[in-house]
């Protein structure tokens, strides 16, 4: 469906306006609920951003304008009876205004239910972590150990991947679960700020490994 067939099909309330369900492309994952007007989406399919309109101010908004947290919308979506929308985005930065990742980040497990579908939660925790480790690259609050380690340079980044990566050798080798989680989630943190440090994104990580999945 094109932008226009789209704009021409929903249904608009009352008030002239849809409910928006923005989640993350790349995990799915629901960043927020929110509603857009004609013109907000129209703005949204012209700059590729997340324009929505805000009841409690009664005004167009541009997600990210003054937090800096901001989001690059890859398709538009809407329900099999027209009347709500569906961004799917690229966020850059936490989606909640509590500088949460999501709107969402309440959860109420209910008994006996199926867990997390597995890989959900991972990807989540990796962007967010991605998304600050970003945050001290480029404002480095003092203090900071990951701003130390961006100070340092890639060899002292590269050094504590080594040291990380024999810490989880020696984890498994000791069987002991509980210190192969918390070495291997200290050697991917080590992993993004090397990442970060040298500009590589984690898009492209997931197209290389998305490349070695179909091969």
């Amino acid at each position: 469906m094109e932008a226009s067939a789209l704009l021409a099909t929903v249904k608009w309330n009352g008030d002239g306006l849809a409910p928006v369900v923005i989640v993350d492309a790349r995990t799915n994952a629901v960043l927020t609920l929110a509603y857009a007007n004609r013109e907000a989406l129209e703005k949204t399919f012209a700059t590729k951003s997340t324009w929505l309109y805000s009841r409690s101010r009664a005004e167009l908004w541009n997600k990210g304008a003054t937090s800096g947290n901001t989001q690059r919308v890859v398709a538009v979506a809407i329900d099999c009876d027209n009347d709500a929308l569906l961004y799917q985005v690229i966020p850059d930065g936490p989606a909640c205004h509590t500088g949460a990742p999501t709107c969402f980040s309440e959860v109420v497990p209910i008994d006996g239910a199926e867990a997390t579908p597995n890989g959900a939660h991972f990807a989540e925790a990796m962007l967010a972590l991605a998304s600050t480790i970003a945050d001290r690259h480029t404002n480095p609050p003092e203090g900071s150990y990951t701003a130390k380690l961006f100070e340092g340079g890639v060899d002292r980044i590269a050094k504590k991947i080594g040291e990380e990566a024999t810490e989880v050798v020696i984890a498994a080798k000791n069987e002991d679960r509980a210190e192969l989680i918390w070495e291997m989630s200290d050697l991917l943190y080590h992993s993004l700020v090397l990442l970060t440090a040298r500009k590589v994104t984690l898009d492209e990580i997931g197209d290389e490994l998305a490349r070695r999945a179909a091969g």
